[in-house]
């Protein structure tokens, strides 16, 4: 090996003895409650295909039809040739869905929290981060320019402190259901304090968007709140819509601004037509199938009153996320590793995704589970616990 990165081989054997050492698995089926992994059927508890659209006929059929109109490819960026009718269908429906001026397609929602950070802020602006936000908004915010603070999670007092020093255009940003907790930013209040400090709240709904609210319109439908009370939302397609890419929805102002300077929008490959026809088809049935959001709850409250019973310890989650904290980083992957034998997937959740101390594992839920299915998980988590004491 050359002289160079000669550290590389003592880093992964560190992580390994840490138990922070990540490998993939190959699946060899198509996404959904039941997966096939090294010929082995998996119940899968660990996907966030929360509504079940994932392969869903009418979504695939949508898919496979604009294929055959659009090809496979985009082409090029939004900005040269690869911006079709589909894609702009599709932003005017997310549009009117989230209840926007408008609406603009990323290619992934990574790329969409930095490139709206970067359009927005400056070296003289401010940008306030919870402490627990997703790796992609902490990384946008940094990357930005502007001067950065984590503020304690879901503390707005203590975000009121530093909004008050702060000068510059201000901009909180938060998710709205949080990936890992599962629970919600007090987005009434967060909106609140950004209105008496003059900022502007961001808010990433990727896990809110589809199942929350009546008509799947996220937290901020759950909530009660509209463009004047966060003026910019961003949402990821390939969670509760099941397909793939992300989008962030505002003012005019504000998406033109994002369309002249977001680096990530401008010289990004638009994703390919036919995803976005098949996102369509499936924003049609979010809007119209309130059972999945229903059956969801009903799952939920389930496998809460269940797992109270053996004693898990569950964070106050009433979202389709429920983590089961376990703490040491190995002992969660033993107790993962255990439900895979059972023939169960759930994945263990370790630093640095999560504060160290606080591995988890985090079990997800879709709207096409079965009671039945959580018995079995809840059995054999119980078994493998009780296996580890």
């Amino acid at each position: 090996m050359s002289p160079a990165f000669t550290h590389l081989p003592d880093n992964l054997e560190l992580l390994s003895a840490e138990g922070l050492y990540r490998s993939r698995r190959v699946i060899d089926s198509p996404q959904g409650i039941n997966l096939q992994i090294d010929g082995r059927a998996l119940v899968n508890f660990c996907s966030n295909d929360y509504l079940g659209l994932a392969n869903h006929p009418d979504v695939v059929w949508a898919f496979k039809t604009a294929s055959d109109r659009y090809g496979v490819g985009s082409g090029s960026a939004h900005l040269v040739c690869g911006h079709s009718t589909a894609h702009h269908a599709l932003e005017e429906e997310l549009a009117a869905f989230t209840g926007r001026d408008r609406a603009l397609l990323f290619s992934t929602g990574y790329m969409a929290n930095l490139g709206v950070m970067s359009a927005l802020l400056g070296r003289r602006d401010s940008v306030f981060e919870d402490r627990l936000n997703h790796a992609s908004l902490l990384d946008g915010g940094l990357l930005s320019g502007a001067r950065f603070k984590r503020y304690a999670h879901v503390d707005v007092e203590n975000l009121a402190l530093h909004l008050k020093k702060a000068t510059g255009n201000k901009l909180i940003v938060t998710d709205g259901v949080f990936s890992m907790d599962g629970t919600f930013a007090p987005l009434q209040a967060l909106s609140k304090v950004a209105k008496i400090n003059q900022a502007w709240l961001m808010v990433d709904d990727a896990h809110g968007l589809g199942v929350m609210g009546e008509q799947g319109g996220g937290l901020l439908e759950y909530f009660g709140l509209n463009q004047n009370d966060v003026p910019v939302l961003i949402g990821t397609l390939g969670k509760g819509f099941g397909t793939f890419g992300a989008f962030v929805a505002g003012s005019d102002e504000l998406i033109e601004s994002v369309i002249q300077k977001a680096r990530t929008y401008i010289y990004t490959t638009a994703l390919p037509a036919a995803i976005a026809e098949a996102t369509r088809a499936s924003l049609k049935i979010i809007i119209s199938e309130n059972w999945r959001r229903d059956k969801l709850q009903k799952l939920t409250d389930y496998f809460r009153q269940r797992a109270g019973q053996i004693g898990l310890q569950l964070s106050p989650s009433t979202s389709p996320i429920q983590p089961i904290i376990i703490g040491e980083s190995q002992h969660a992957v033993d107790i993962s590793n255990a439900l895979l034998q059972a023939g169960i997937l759930v994945s263990a959740i370790r630093p640095p995704t999560v504060p160290k101390n606080s591995a988890r594992l985090r079990v997800t839920f879709s709207s096409l589970h079965e009671e039945y299915q959580i018995d079995q998980l809840l059995d054999a988590l119980e078994k493998a616990m009780l296996q580890r004491k």
